[in-house]
C-alpha cells in the first residue's frame, strides 16, 4: 500500500470565529471553505496552551506544554515528534515557518525536519517598520522629558500624545506599501519554497509543516488582499497609522474601538491572502498528482483578541478568543464532510494525523489517537486541558515561572482557574461566548464539580508521566544558550526585546 503525504499548515493568530466554514458572514477563507466540503470539520478544535511556546508542543509533540516544568520552552532535544516519527518511517520531511523566533532551532523544532527554513536570517523581513536609532544626544533629552512628564496625569498624557505623532511621522518616511511595512514573509514567499521543495521528491511520501504569519500583529496584508475584500482604499500610511495606534498602551478602550472595523479589516486581509496561497499550493499537488495521496490539516496555534474583554493581541490567558481554533483534516477519501461538534484537543492532534497515515504512534506522546472515531463521526465526550502561565517575557527564564493559568473546556461549559490568587470562574461558553457572565457559585455546582475533577485527573497524569530527562535535557539546552550569550535572531540585527518584533507570539 503506498504511503500517504501529509501537508500539515498552521496559521498563527487564527480565531475559529473568522473563517466561514465555521460561520464567519465575511468571505475570507473561500477556498477553505469549499474544502471543507470534503473533510473532517471541528468545530470545537481547542489549543493545549497560548500563545504560540505554549501551544506548539502540544501541535507537534502531543505534550501539554508546562508538563517538562513551567521553565521549559519548546521541544526537549531528543524528544519524540511528528516529524521525527515521519522522518524514521522513510518520509521525507520539510518545514516553511514564517519568522516566529518562538519556532526555530533554538526552542528544537528544527528536530525530524531535513530540511528546515524559518525565516529569521532573510534580509527581506524581520527589520522593517522599526523606528530608525535616535543620536545618543536626542535620546538623553527624551528619557529627561519622559521622565518629567510623568509628574501629572495632564504633562504625561501630552507628552504619550506627541511623542506618538512624533513616532507616526518618523515611521511615515518613505513609506509606500505595504511590502516596507511588513515583519514577516507572506504567505505567498512559503508557498513558492514548499512547491519547489515538493517538486524535488519524485514520488516519495513526504511530510510538509508550513507556518504562516499573515494574520499576526502587526497587520500589513498585501494590497492585493484587501482590493479583494473591497478594502482597497486602505493605503501603508493608512495601516501604518492603524497598527502604531493600536500597539498604544496608555489609552482607554473607548479610543480603541473607534479603529477596531479596520484593524479587523486588515487581519481579515491576511486570512484572506492565507487563503489563496493555499489554493495555489493545493493547486500545486493536483497537477502534480499528489493529492489524491496527501493528508491536509490546518490549523491555528490561537487565536487574537480584538478588545472583547478589552484587551488587544495574544497575551497568554484563557479567553475563547485566543483558546478556539480552526481544525479541517481533509484525507483523500473523504466525499463528503464529517463535521464534529465535541470538543477536540490539539494535543491528539500528531497522534490522530499518525493514525491517518497508519503510522505508530510513539508512547511518549500524551494525546491519543481518535482518527477511528473521526472516520465514525462522533468524538469522545471528554473535556480540553488549556494550560499556560501570565509570561509576557519568556525569553526570561526566571519570568516562566509564574503561576499557572488553567481552563477545562467542554462541549458547553468552560472552568477557568487562576493559580495565583485560588480563584474560578466557570461559563457557559455555549450561551456566553464572550465569557462576560460567569455562572453564580451557587449555580451549576454538578457542572463545576465535574470539571474539577477533570483537572485533578489531568495533574495526576501529569505527575505519572513527568519525564525528567527530557526536561534536564531542555535546562541543560537553555544553561549553554545563556552560557553562549546566543543573540536573537531577527533579520540581520540583534535586538535585547524579541517581544518588540514578535508581538506575544
Amino acid at each position: 500500500m503506498k504511503k500517504r503525504s501529509l501537508v500539515l499548515i498552521t496559521v498563527d493568530c487564527l480565531r475559529a470565529d473568522h473563517v466561514g466554514f465555521l460561520g464567519y458572514s465575511r468571505s475570507v477563507t473561500p477556498f477553505l471553505d469549499s474544502l471543507a466540503k470534503t473533510s473532517a470539520v471541528f468545530s470545537q478544535a481547542i489549543v493545549a496552551g497560548a500563545p504560540t511556546y505554549f501551544s506548539f508542543p502540544a501541535i507537534m509533540a502531543s505534550r501539554y506544554p508546562l508538563s517538562l516544568g513551567r521553565e521549559i520552552l519548546g521541544i526537549a532535544p531528543g524528544e519524540s515528534t511528528i516529524a521525527s516519527v515521519l522522518k524514521g518511517s522513510g518520509y521525507e520531511t520539510a518545514a516553511f515557518v514564517a519568522g516566529n523566533p518562538y519556532l526555530t532551532a533554538r526552542f528544537g523544532y528544527e528536530q525530524g525536519f531535513a530540511r528546515f527554513e524559518d525565516f529569521m536570517r532573510s534580509e527581506a523581513f524581520g527589520n522593517i517598520g522599526v523606528l530608525p536609532n535616535e543620536s545618543r544626544m536626542w535620546s538623553g533629552w527624551n528619557r529627561q522629558i519622559e521622565r518629567w512628564s510623568r509628574k501629572t496625569r495632564v504633562t504625561e498624557s501630552a507628552y504619550n500624545e506627541l511623542y506618538f505623532r512624533y513616532y507616526q511621522w518618523r515611521s511615515r518616511r518613505g513609506v509606500v506599501s505595504m511590502d516596507q511595512l511588513r515583519r514577516y514573509p507572506s504567505a505567498d514567499v512559503l508557498v513558492d519554497q514548499a512547491i519547489n521543495w515538493v517538486q524535488a521528491l519524485k514520488d516519495q511520501p513526504f511530510f510538509l509543516w508550513i507556518h504562516l504569519m499573515d494574520p499576526h500583529n502587526p497587520y500589513y496584508p498585501p494590497e492585493e488582499a484587501l482590493s479583494s475584500l473591497g478594502f482597497s482604499n486602505i493605503c501603508a500610511q493608512r495601516a501604518l497609522f492603524l497598527n502604531l495606534f493600536w500597539n498604544r498602551w496608555d489609552l482607554g478602550q473607548r479610543r480603541f474601538e473607534r479603529y477596531k472595523e479596520e484593524i479587523v479589516t486588515l487581519y481579515d486581509a491576511g486570512v484572506r491572502w492565507v487563503d489563496q496561497q493555499l489554493s495555489r499550493l493545493v493547486d500545486f499537488l493536483q497537477q502534480g498528482q499528489r493529492w489524491d495521496d496527501t493528508v491536509f490539516a490546518m490549523t491555528a496555534d490561537h487565536g487574537e483578541e480584538f478588545l472583547e474583554h478589552g484587551i488587544r493581541y495574544h497575551a497568554p490567558g484563557l479567553a475563547e478568543q485566543l483558546i478556539h481554533v480552526p481544525l479541517l483534516i481533509r484525507p483523500p477519501d473523504f466525499s463528503i464532510a464529517k463535521r464534529l461538534d465535541d470538543p477536540f484537543s490539539l494535543i491528539d492532534l500528531a497522534p490522530t494525523l499518525l493514525e491517518c497515515l497508519a503510522v505508530a504512534v510513539p508512547e511518549s506522546f500524551q494525546g491519543r489517537g481518535l482518527w477511528s472515531q473521526i472516520s465514525a463521526g462522533k468524538l469522545p465526550d471528554e473535556p480540553a486541558i488549556v494550560e499556560c502561565v501570565a509570561c509576557n517575557h519568556p525569553w526570561l527564564v526566571a519570568d516562566r515561572v509564574q503561576p499557572r493559568l488553567m481552563a477545562v473546556r467542554d462541549k458547553n461549559y468552560k472552568l477557568a482557574i487562576r493559580f495565583r490568587d485560588q480563584s474560578h470562574d466557570l461559563y457557559c461558553v455555549k450561551d456566553d461566548p464572550l465569557e462576560r457572565f460567569p455562572i453564580p457559585a451557587d449555580r451549576q455546582k454538578q457542572e463545576c464539580q465535574r470539571l474539577w475533577r477533570a483537572a485533578g485527573a489531568h495533574f495526576r497524569q501529569l505527575r505519572e508521566r513527568r519525564d525528567t530527562d527530557l526536561a534536564l535535557r531542555a535546562r541543560f539546552r537553555e544553561i549553554r544558550q545563556q552560557l553562549n550569550r546566543a543573540p536573537v535572531e531577527t533579520g540581520d540585527t540583534e535586538v535585547q526585546n524579541p517581544l518588540e518584533i514578535a508581538g506575544h507570539g
